[in-house]
């Protein structure tokens, strides 16, 4: 087993309210045997004012060398969260946008494997370091600027994987007034997820998208509150064959704070006016 796990990495990318869950503590008591923990407050710009940022190539390549990747490296990632999937597509979708095609998410996340009774471990082994090249592919990443310059031209669809309420701007959003970006269309992303916290099957997902016009044949970009629900609207187009959907970085919170008012569409506003 140790030949074959050469080319194979898993990665916990758990990340919970610091309140609710410590990630890290409960990777320690247990994960999958073999699996390092990715940590996504390290493995971000810290100097940028918004969360979970991506990092620059450079960082991004030194920290998942650091954990044993190498450019020839199966990446496999999962998290621990009840949902099934939460956390695991941000890095599916960091590996992607830094030019790495091996890369999966495990279906059903950790809480299915515990349930189905794989093995669990409290052993953490220190991977062998590997050098890892980074070549962030812009086309999967979208700034503030290109999302501005989209509400005139209307050059790509714009998906937000937030609940109905902070997209519709009826509840606050982590203290933050919600709403969304003019043109924007609303699939929160539980929508993608069986009960039992599985990807639904391709027919579904493809329905879900046709439900709400998303047409897969054309361009889009996912948004969400900070970037990380988003990338699971770029996971479930992936599965129904459309690999190039990108995801805008700096999501709700950017645009909140640099968006001029008559580009944040919120029905509690309307009411008030």
């Amino acid at each position: 087993a140790g030949r074959v796990g050469a080319g194979l990495r898993v990665l916990d990318a758990s990340w919970y309210p610091p309140k609710e869950r410590n990630a890290r503590q409960e990777f320690k008591e247990r994960h999958i045997p073999g699996a390092s923990f990715f940590d996504i407050e390290e493995c971000r710009d810290k100097s940028s004012p918004y969360d979970f940022m991506l990092p620059s190539e450079s960082q991004f390549a030194d920290y998942v060398g650091g954990l044993g990747v190498s450019n020839d490296t199966h990446v496999v990632v999962y998290d621990g969260d009840e949902v099934g999937t939460f956390y695991a597509p941000r890095a599916w979708w960091m590996f992607r946008a830094f030019g790495h095609k091996e890369v999966s998410v495990l279906n059903g996340g950790f809480k299915n494997w515990v349930k189905e009774g794989h093995p669990v471990t409290a052993e953490v082994t220190q991977p062998t370091p590997a050098v890892f090249k980074a070549r962030l592919n812009r086309a999967l990443v979208k700034t503030f600027e290109e999302m501005v310059q989209n509400v005139s031209t209307l050059k790509f669809q714009v998906v937000d994987s937030r609940p109905e309420g902070r997209f519709r701007g009826t509840e606050l959003d982590q203290g933050l007034e919600s709403g969304h970006m003019p043109g924007a269309v609303n699939i929160p992303f539980h929508s993608f997820l069986s009960e039992t916290g599985h990807e639904k099957s391709i027919e579904e997902i493809q329905e879900i998208f046709r439900a709400k016009k998303v047409d897969l044949s054309k361009p889009l970009t996912a948004t969400c509150r900070k970037g990380v629900t988003a990338c699971q609207i770029a996971l479930a187009a992936f599965l129904c064959g459309k690999r190039d959907v990108a995801v805008y970085d700096g999501s709700w919170s950017e645009w909140f704070h640099r968006a001029p008012p008559h580009y944040k569409v919120s029905e509690a506003k309307r009411n008030k006016a």
